[in-house]
């Protein structure tokens, strides 16, 4: 039995170079870790680029993953926001089908409660974009599952930790 297995959300500051990606992906695969989601993107300053990486493990394992990320050239800081106050959000769009226009209203109805916006519809389909937290998207995708989700893509997790008091 696997005890204390969390979500942990790791930022990580690196130089914006060709291959780093590789590397730091490199880190999880070469032992055996799971990277649940992974964005990458240019920060203010387009010499850095900064990672943000969900991934599953025990103290020990973060540890080692932390470890790992520190030794690699090209990193310049790395943070596991995990336990601390951190904003986070994602986007998702999803395309589901409607069989009636009563299914329709009733998707329509569930996209305006999450705040949603409804970025296309046709005959039969509707395609939505929600954007929040994590959690939040799961709840909205558990409740539209019934109507049959034709195609999904999510764009994986971004975090900051908050300001400062």
């Amino acid at each position: 039995m696997v005890e204390n297995q969390e979500k942990h959300t790791i930022s990580v500051l690196v130089e914006n170079k060709f291959g780093v990606l590789a590397r730091v992906a490199g880190v999880f695969s070469g032992r055996g870790y799971n990277i649940s989601s992974l964005t990458v993107h240019e920060t203010e300053d387009p010499a850095y680029s900064k990672m943000t990486i969900v991934t599953t493990g025990d103290a020990a394992i973060l540890e080692q993953i932390d470890k790992q990320l520190r030794k690699l050239v090209d990193v310049i800081r790395v943070d596991d926001l995990t336990g601390s106050r951190f904003i986070e959000r994602e986007m998702a769009l999803i395309k589901l089908k409607t069989a009636s226009r009563e299914e329709q209203s009733q998707l329509i109805q569930l996209v305006e409660i999450f705040d949603g916006t409804i970025v296309s519809v046709s005959r039969g389909e509707i395609a939505v974009e929600i954007a929040g937290r994590s959690d939040r998207l799961d709840n909205f995708i558990e409740l539209v599952r019934d109507f049959g989700i034709v195609e999904m893509a999510r764009s994986g997790r971004v975090a900051i930790a908050r300001c400062a008091k």
